[in-house]
């Protein structure tokens, strides 16, 4: 089977734009319009002139409220996220990729406003999204230098990170002594160059919702077909960038995307009057589609990721290549099963925004009427110019007692003040958003106890903490591997970066993506003073162990502890922990060091102590067993001695009585 054209696939890139782009008007852009408005506490469109026309703020202070807690959760260690190894010939590896990968995001990006963004983004509109991609740059230096001999400008010359500016070269002489005339020597050069260093980074950007667009029966990133970021990008830039500059200026002056309900709610405060097209065509805007899209454009009959950057919409496309990733990180707070988007925390209390707003306008508008109360007046008998004058003091002439009577206004404060109570109960069941939560409400606090107080502020925490948990699972580990795998893949030297208080160099190419990743967020069950009652005990009780078993006890080793006390600053709000104390493997090593300087440690000593035992006991059991022995062989001997005495007796006197018998 032949290899897609050019034209074919053209024709099939324009067919998923188009399909994502209607995709997103019918089923996106209004509703996040609709979210901006009530986040901004804009007018709903349904005021009545001359009365209330208040508007409540719940979308506003509900997402402010979750987004303290979720910053904190994920931002206030710069341990974004952690690698663990699969096997022990790995845990070096490991440690080194979560401290490459942390680094990349917090030092290399602005990590806490990716974050941020990012969060509020998914909290707001359904879904945030991240692009993380490699971006080189180049640095250049003028310097001059002088002196040069021949070689070294030749040297230099070849270089091809150097160009030459400008050269002088300036002859050398000396004295010949025979005939006192100067003979020139060799010349030397000085010369101006500009020096070009190229450097790369993993750059993550924030993706506007309305810039991204996908498939409409995408459930994942994984099984998507079609994913796209399309935006507009100044003219220049692209040219910049080492594209054709007839091809982008032929596309320049692009502004449909400004004409998107969406954008012009983003930026409606921001922007007054007519817009204007930029006399100069490098400043003009074109519309690019950095697309990633399965197609068969080999023809295999298996379709492959292809990444695709298009002027248009998909009209004239200026790189197609195949590629290994998807460079985007997703995220909602609130999944939905089998759908990729799924739904925001703002439009679970936009509902509620409105319903509070008629009450409170209601309120008002009932307070206004109290105050300022219709009356009933006869015809004639009263000056309406006094009537219609509403002053403090002021007189209202009647022809006759009785002709004016003020109309009855009911009162609905308090049960309008019970309604409002009712609608935060409802917000405080959706979103877990409470005063007793954030301990702002004396009247239920106070008669309560501790632990009922603890329970509360707990189950008030645990929808955030859901959300929390979705975030860390979902995007921000695609965001970390994401990362881990563009450092692979383009970072091909080693970097040194400066970790747990030291600087290594360190070489992502060299590493197997063969590793098991955690996010780590600040999850747990207590407040943060039981968190901390809690460390320090564990604490307490390691300090005893390291005292009564020594450093190399089977327990707990130092690096455990300084990992303690490292967790107890953080929470504390010391996000740089390397200030006080070394890394825990820092630690190890120079217990390790001190121990081999000083002398055996306390297992060692303890166990040749009890083989020094054993061995003077088995000597002594030997001693023994030789003197028992040399007992029985001397009283043997002494036998031996009184038994052959006693025959030398017995033979001595049986000789003299053999002499003394009479003869036959």
């Amino acid at each position: 089977m032949p290899k897609m054209d050019d034209e074919r696939f053209r024709s099939a890139l324009q067919h998923e734009i188009q399909s994502a782009v209607n995709y997103y008007d019918s089923e996106f852009s209004q509703d996040r319009t609709d979210i901006l408005s009530y986040y901004l506490g804009e007018p709903f469109g349904n005021e009545v002139e001359n009365r209330s026309q208040v508007v409540a703020t719940e979308v506003s202070d509900t997402i402010e409220y979750i987004m303290p807690s979720l910053m904190k959760m994920f931002a206030s260690s710069p341990e974004f996220a952690r690698f663990h190894a699969r096997g022990p010939e790995d845990v070096k590896a490991a440690e080194q990729a979560s401290d490459l990968v942390n680094f990349s995001i917090n030092n290399d990006n602005r990590g806490f406003a990716v974050l941020h963004n990012w969060f509020k983004d998914a909290l707001l509109f359904k879904q945030g999204c991240v692009k993380f991609y490699w971006e080189e740059t180049d640095t250049v230096e003028n310097e001059t230098l002088e002196g040069l001999t021949e070689d070294e400008l030749t040297f230099l010359v070849q270089d091809p990170s150097v160009e030459i500016v400008s050269q002088d070269v300036t002859e050398v002489g000396i004295i010949d002594e025979a005939t006192g005339q100067e003979v020139p020597q060799e010349v030397s050069f000085s010369v101006e160059i500009k020096r070009k260093t190229k450097s790369g980074k993993v750059k993550i950007d924030n993706v506007p919702p309305e810039e991204l667009i996908f498939s409409r029966r995408a459930t994942s990133l994984e099984d998507c077909a079609f994913i796209a970021h399309r935006t507009q990008v100044r003219a220049g830039d692209l040219i910049e960038q080492g594209y054709d500059a007839d091809v982008v200026l032929n596309y320049a002056g692009y502004d449909d995307l400004d004409d998107e309900a969406e954008r012009q709610a983003r930026f409606e405060e921001l922007e007054s009057g007519d817009r204007h097209e930029s006399h100069d065509p490098a400043m003009r805007e074109v519309l690019v589609t950095e697309a990633y899209i399965r197609a068969d454009y080999d023809s295999d009959n298996i379709p492959e990721l292809r990444r695709v950057v298009a002027l248009g919409d998909g009209v004239e496309i200026l790189e197609n290549e195949p590629f290994d990733h998807v460079p985007f990180a997703l995220l909602s707070p609130i999944l939905m099963p089998h759908r990729m988007v799924g739904r925001s925390v703002a439009e679970m209390v936009m509902d509620l925004q409105m319903i509070k707003s008629t009450i409170l306008r209601q309120m008002l508008d009932n307070l206004y009427l109290t105050n300022n109360s219709r009356v009933a007046a006869v015809e004639g008998q009263v000056n309406f110019s006094d009537l219609l004058s509403s002053r403090p003091g002021g007189v209202v002439r009647t022809r006759a007692p009785g002709m004016v009577q003020a109309l009855p206004v009911p009162q609905i404060g308090s049960t309008g003040f019970n309604m409002l109570e009712y609608v935060d109960q409802v917000r405080d069941q959706r979103t877990g958003f409470s005063k007793a939560s954030m301990g702002l409400d004396p009247s239920t606090l106070q008669s309560t106890t501790a632990s009922a107080v603890n329970a509360t502020i707990q189950g008030a925490q645990l929808k955030i903490e859901m959300i929390a948990r979705v975030f860390a699972e979902t995007g921000c580990r695609d965001l970390a591997k994401g990362v881990f795998t563009v450092l692979q893949k383009h970072q091909d030297k080693k970097r040194t970066i400066r970790m747990r208080g030291d600087f290594v160099a360190i070489d992502p190419s060299a590493m197997e993506n063969n590793f098991d990743l955690s996010i780590e967020v600040g999850l747990g069950n207590g407040r943060e003073d039981e968190k901390m009652a809690m460390l320090l005990q564990i604490l307490g009780k390691q300090e005893q162990l390291l005292q009564q078993l020594g450093p190399n006890n089977p327990v707990v080793k130092p690096s455990q502890y300084v990992n303690t006390l490292k967790k107890i600053a953080e929470m504390a709000g010391f996000k740089d922990t390397d200030q006080f104390f070394n890394s825990g493997e820092q630690v190890d090593q120079m217990v390790a060091q001190m121990g081999q300087q000083e002398g055996p440690s306390p297992e060692q000593a303890k166990a040749e102590a009890e083989l020094q035992l054993k061995r003077e006991k088995m000597q002594a059991e030997l001693q023994l067993e030789r003197e028992k022995m040399q007992a029985e062989i001397e009283l043997r001997r002494q036998e031996l001695q009184a038994e052959l005495q006693l025959r030398q007796q017995k033979l001595a006197f049986g000789g003299q009585v053999s002499d003394n018998l009479p003869r036959a």
